[in-house]
């Protein structure tokens, strides 16, 4: 009860986070999981974790609709006909974003805007107006810069129109990525690059390893997540390995003994979060988005996530010198490897009715972005803020790890100002990134207001407002002023040409 009270007496939060606050209490209120006893002893030591995502899980966590079904066929529920001009379609978008659930109760996937929107651009200086409002309505009622939109890979008018207003706005929702493949034109790459130094938005994404991975049409969502366009996630549950691996006797003790035995617990507890959505919450049965073929369960599997590989890594080699450390000897990444490859053929050896028929059954691996709560536990299988190598060694050490990861994975570089005369040479570099099998890649200026926290975007003079202990728009502006103080994730390596 005190905790409800605090809710609604507080002064740091909006009307609509007290309305979302009240209902996860509501939820959490309810005891009807059925968790084992060795699950439930991970998840007290906080080793186990689901992500806040509540005692009664009553829609999937991340919902990828298919929205260029929806633009084609309008929707009988909404009673919205197919768009005819740009404005229409800008508003039967932001009609159906409201209606898309997720663990935020947001949409976390918003579509490949350009393609949405090329078909209506027929008056750029119209269009421009449009995309600019539209952008600028989706940051102030999607107040959760989880929400994601993609571009690319083919230049389009309506993706440059995008980027334009992207850097005029400088705002953090929605967060964007360019899917980049060897059609994407220099043109739109170095208009991205371009942008992504002023707001750090878009990252680039390999669009080949993700297409292969999802048999076509995915979407990236929220932080830096790959999906299935259709489908999505029913929920995503992780492991802290940092910490896991201080109850090892050794490394074959890790390996053999321990991940196996946690590894079941996770995936039964993935199991039991996803069969509750599936079989009691009634979503699939009753949600619209599925009646009208823009979902389908069997598109939708569970996240198998882990954080804190290098401390893990660092922790069973007992590695206390920088050149015996994850990212720096050849012998940690190794191990790092070595951890990942078991851990993806203990998911893969998990067979589920619960994880759709287009994942044959199976869930996927996540490396994830970590919490604001988190110590001494680096995102999935980054390199330690603040113990980063220079940026061809680092690219080097990460790409291996990033093909295990088919829902995400992904690093962050921070760019000197300099490189502003020069967005050639990130590009470059991105380049070959992806010719080394590098899944993702994120990029911001040191003079940005917008940055990159761990895979979401908060503004810096958001988080200068919350101190003085205003309240602001965005609830991710709270979880980025934690991962800043616990987890030093804007301290990254600068990279200075």
């Amino acid at each position: 009860m005190n905790n409800i009270l605090n809710i609604i007496k507080s002064n740091k939060l909006t009307f609509e986070q007290k309305v979302i606050a009240l209902g996860r209490e509501a939820e959490n209120s309810l005891n009807i999981l059925k968790i084992d006893e060795r699950t439930e002893y991970y998840r007290k030591l906080g080793i186990i974790c689901d992500l806040f995502e509540g005692n009664a899980p009553y829609r999937p966590r991340y919902i990828v609709p298919d929205y260029e079904l929806f633009m084609k066929n309008g929707s009988k529920f909404l009673g919205l006909e197919p768009a005819t001009n740009i404005w229409e379609a800008t508003n039967n978008l932001l009609i159906l974003y409201k209606h898309v659930p997720s663990i935020t109760t947001m949409p976390v996937y918003v579509g490949n805007l350009d393609y949405l929107l090329e078909p209506y651009v027929k008056n750029e200086e119209e269009a421009y107006l449009a995309i600019k409002l539209f952008l600028k309505h989706i940051d102030s009622t999607i107040t959760d810069s989880f929400c994601h939109g993609n571009i690319g890979p083919k230049e389009t008018k309506a993706g440059l129109l995008i980027l334009k207003a992207m850097e005029e706005l400088q705002l953090p929702t929605p967060n964007l990525t360019l899917k980049y493949n060897e059609e994407t034109s220099e043109k739109i790459a170095i208009r991205a690059i371009e942008t992504a130094l002023v707001t750090a938005k878009p990252s680039f994404a390999n669009d080949k390893m993700f297409r292969d991975d999802f048999k076509g049409e995915y979407g990236i969502v929220s932080c830096y997540n790959g999906l299935k366009v259709g489908g999505g996630a029913n929920t995503l549950v992780r492991i802290r390995l940092g910490k896991l691996s201080k109850s090892a006797k050794d490394k074959n003790d890790f390996l053999e003994n321990i991940l196996p035995e946690i590894s079941k617990c996770v995936l039964d507890y993935i199991d039991e979060r996803s069969k509750f959505i599936i079989e009691e919450s009634n979503f699939y049965e009753t949600n619209f988005l599925v009646k009208e073929g823009l979902l389908d369960k069997e598109k939708f599997t569970g996240l198998f996530g882990i954080v804190g590989l290098a401390e893990c890594v660092n922790n069973l080699l007992k590695a206390e010198n920088k050149e015996d450390r994850y990212g720096y000897s050849q012998k940690a990444n190794e191990l790092g490897i070595e951890i990942v490859k078991k851990l993806e053929e203990l998911v893969k050896n998990h067979k589920s009715n619960y994880a759709g028929s287009f994942f044959e059954n199976r869930h996927i691996l996540h490396s994830q972005v970590g919490l604001d709560v988190d110590v001494q536990e680096s995102p999935g299988c980054r390199i330690p803020v603040g113990e980063e190598p220079e940026i061809f060694e680092h690219i080097i050490q990460s790409a291996p790890f990033h093909k295990y990861f088919p829902s995400g994975i992904g690093d962050i570089f921070v760019f000197d100002e300099t490189y502003k005369k020069n967005p050639q040479a990130i590009l470059d570099i991105i380049k070959g990134a992806f010719l080394n099998d590098m899944r993702f890649f994120s990029l911001y200026c040191t003079d940005c207001d917008v940055v990159r926290v761990t895979g979401y975007l908060v503004k810096k003079s958001e988080i200068a407002k919350l101190e003085k202990g205003e309240a602001v728009l965005r609830d991710t502006t709270i979880l980025g002023k934690g991962a800043r103080d616990n987890g030093k994730a804007l301290d990254r390596k600068l990279r200075e040409e």
